[in-house]
């Protein structure tokens, strides 16, 4: 055991590298994802078939074919075709494109779960269709939708698993070469931590989102609330019953 922390103390610099790598790949892969999320998934709502068509289209190609195969293309065929990118580009846009794929059924199936009665106030309000969705429809949506985000996000981060096919060092990388030095349940249980410990961040984070978009809404209580870790009261100032 004491030569297995020894080895990991030795590969501290790798893993710290395959570390930031990772998270790089994963917040710039989610910011993406969630760009193409919401606007193949607004665009999947269109009555102009033209447009809608071609949402339907993107989106079932994404998520019809393999992720490992989007990104060798990005990677290993785009520069036959004259155009070279640099491989944490190919990762992120590979990443943002496929789970945008995915998110976009996430947005629009939550926009299409907003009450009906939503809509026609809005309708009544003579609201234009920006307004209208912008204002009173995507904000009840966007609460709805957090949850099927959150776990596209926490199987974002495990894809990133894939990226040292295309030279980056990444923490699947990194543990690989630990593992070269130390025996494998150490190197993979000391990575398998590591993945949770991001992927916890992850959902605290999307968690903290969720109470705050459900509280603009009147839903709950505020964030700062939450983090307060005191009982609910009610209006005469009494504890309140859970």
């Amino acid at each position: 055991m004491g030569d297995n922390f020894a080895a990991l103390i030795g590969a501290l610099p790798l893993v710290g590298e395959g570390v930031l790598v990772t998270v790089q790949l994963t917040i710039g892969g989610a910011l993406l994802a969630l760009v193409i999320s919401i606007g193949l998934g607004l665009l999947a709502r269109f009555q102009n078939i033209v447009l809608r068509g071609t949402a339907r289209v993107i989106i079932e190609f994404f998520r019809g074919t393999s992720l490992v195969v989007q990104l060798f293309w990005f990677f290993y065929v785009m520069p036959q075709l004259g155009v070279e990118l640099p491989a944490m580009f190919v990762g992120i846009l590979a990443l943002g494109l496929n789970y945008g794929a995915y998110g976009a059924e996430v947005v629009r199936g939550s926009i299409n779960s907003v009450p009906s009665g939503q809509w026609e106030a809005t309708t009544a309000l003579s609201l234009s269709p920006t307004q209208r969705m912008w204002r009173i429809i995507f904000p009840q949506a966007w609460a709805l939708m957090i949850p099927s985000l959150t776990n596209l996000l926490i199987q974002l981060l495990k894809g990133t698993a894939i990226v040292s096919f295309i030279t980056l060092t990444d923490l699947t990388y990194a543990t690989d070469k630990l593992r070269n030095s130390s025996d494998t349940f150490f190197a993979y249980g000391v990575s398998l931590i590591i993945y949770f410990l991001i992927a916890y961040v992850l959902t605290l984070v999307m968690n903290a989102l969720e109470v705050q978009a459900k509280h603009k809404l009147g839903r709950g209580e505020s964030l700062r609330q939450a983090l307060s870790f005191r009982s609910p009261r009610s209006v005469d100032g009494k504890a309140g019953v859970s």
